[in-house]
């Protein structure tokens, strides 16, 4: 299928592949109240209970979340010396931070927070269904040695490019399940050999992530053993990232950043499929409501989510179909085709996307470690660019004007979602630094 994009300000830039902006024109007020949408906000909240009950359980799995008490929780870094680098340094810029789930604990990325949440809740759910776990119990006996033996049974599987794979695969054997990720062939060697050290089953194909999510749910279908973690269509997976807006409302809050309608939020949210940010921008809209404005980010040939939201049409539109290669050293967003559930949720609640390219990942990256000592992947690196395209690009000038808060920006907070990193071996960052030094 080939596909003409409609006249619009970026249309130009998108197919050429050149960074830009695109603003979402059916974007709207209170979007999140409709009641046509497959989700209600009243499950952001059960998501967050979730959290709790199972942190205990989270806690006896993973050693590493004894000081937060089984919380999986980065940290809130306001930029100062990166800030300056990066070309922020300006009155007009307000307060720029770093959500900096590239350092999230258990995976390593943002995928914690919903591969995790969504194997824990289903550990759960089928504890409690085959009689292991009775009400009133300790959750800890999950991580016993017969919840073990009865996980064993059972195995989770999932497509993944790679950090995905991570979370699920990590989640899976911490608990005992066996464990199988499918994954595309753009995944990193060293995403391949951390999980088959922890004796994760993976299948590796040749074609792109669409196709391992696809041959990881067929033989999903065929077995009732497997449970697939689908993130393609997962409620599970987008309401495990919904509840990190609560976090971070609590850390802005902490900082005295107030945000109303005179000291707007934007955040920049790194997308391959979808449903990662849009569970955090769901979640953000929840509490924020509309003094909050979300944008996706994606590189300049794999823009899946704003090409398909671009089009208008009803049916998913690929990358491929506009022209693009859905090349990339973003191996995280390498994806060609987004998320339907996610494309549904955020038809009129996301802000717009803007696109970055590849070279820019890597000196982004370089300047994040040498300034304030933030370890990232590329992907992780591409809502840098946020600040700069609502300020100075004429699409942000013209989103500013149109929401009518072009006055409000000197007194706005940019928080940029870093979503992976620390788990990248020494030597591959090492390349990935010197990448970045030979482009200059």
């Amino acid at each position: 299928m080939t596909m003409e994009l409609p006249n619009d300000p970026a249309r130009a830039d998108v197919l050429a592949a050149r960074p830009t902006l695109w603003t979402n024109g059916l974007y709207r007020e209170n979007a999140i109240a409709d009641a046509s949408l497959p989700l209600e906000p009243s499950q952001v909240d059960e998501a967050e209970a979730n959290w709790k009950r199972l942190a205990p359980l989270l806690a006896a799995c993973f050693p590493e979340l004894d000081a937060t008490a089984g919380a999986i929780r980065s940290d809130l870094i306001e930029l100062d010396a990166l800030r300056e680098a990066l070309g922020y340094g300006g009155a007009g810029f307000g307060r720029v931070f770093v959500k900096a789930d590239s350092a999230l604990p258990v995976a390593g990325s943002i995928k914690a927070r919903g591969g995790v949440y969504e194997v824990f809740v289903f550990a759960e759910e089928l504890a409690r269904r085959e009689g292991l776990l009775a009400r009133g119990q300790d959750i800890r006996n999950l991580a016993g040695p017969d919840a073990r033996a009865f996980f064993s049974r059972y195995t989770i599987a999932v497509g993944s490019t790679g950090n995905l794979g991570l979370s699920v695969g990590i989640a899976a054997r911490a608990l005992g399940f066996k464990a199988t990720v499918h994954m595309s062939s753009d995944a990193k060697a060293w995403k391949v050999e951390r999980l088959r050290k922890l004796g994760v089953e993976v299948v590796q194909h040749e074609a792109d992530y669409t196709t391992a999510v696809e041959m990881a749910r067929e033989v999903a279908a065929s077995d009732p053993s497997i449970y697939f973690v689908d993130d393609e269509q997962s409620r599970r997976l987008f309401l495990g990232y919904s509840a990190a807006a609560s976090e971070l409302a609590g850390q802005l809050a902490a900082c005295g950043v107030t945000v109303d309608a005179d000291h707007p939020l934007f955040l920049y949210l790194p997308c391959g499929i979808g449903g990662a940010p849009g569970g955090v921008a769901y979640g953000a809209k929840k509490i924020f409501g509309d003094a909050v404005h979300c944008f996706f980010v994606e590189p300049v040939q794999s823009p899946c989510a704003l090409v398909h939201m671009m089009s208008g049409s009803q049916d998913l539109v690929s990358v491929y179909d506009v022209g693009l290669t859905n090349d990339t050293e973003a191996d995280g967003m390498a994806v060609a085709r987004m998320s339907a559930f996610v494309a549904t949720v955020m038809r009129e609640m996301l802000a717009g996307v803007f696109t970055v390219d590849d070279a820019s990942l890597f000196r982004w990256l370089r300047l994040a470690h040498e300034t304030q000592a933030i370890r990232l992947e590329p992907s992780a690196a591409a809502g840098f660019a946020g600040p700069h395209f609502l300020v100075d690009h004429p699409q942000g000038r013209a989103f500013a004007e149109r929401w009518k808060i072009g006055d409000s920006l000197a007194r706005a907070t940019h928080v940029v979602w870093t979503t992976g990193g620390s788990f990248v071996p020494q030597e591959q960052f090492d390349a990935f630094l010197k990448t970045a030094a030979e482009l200059g």
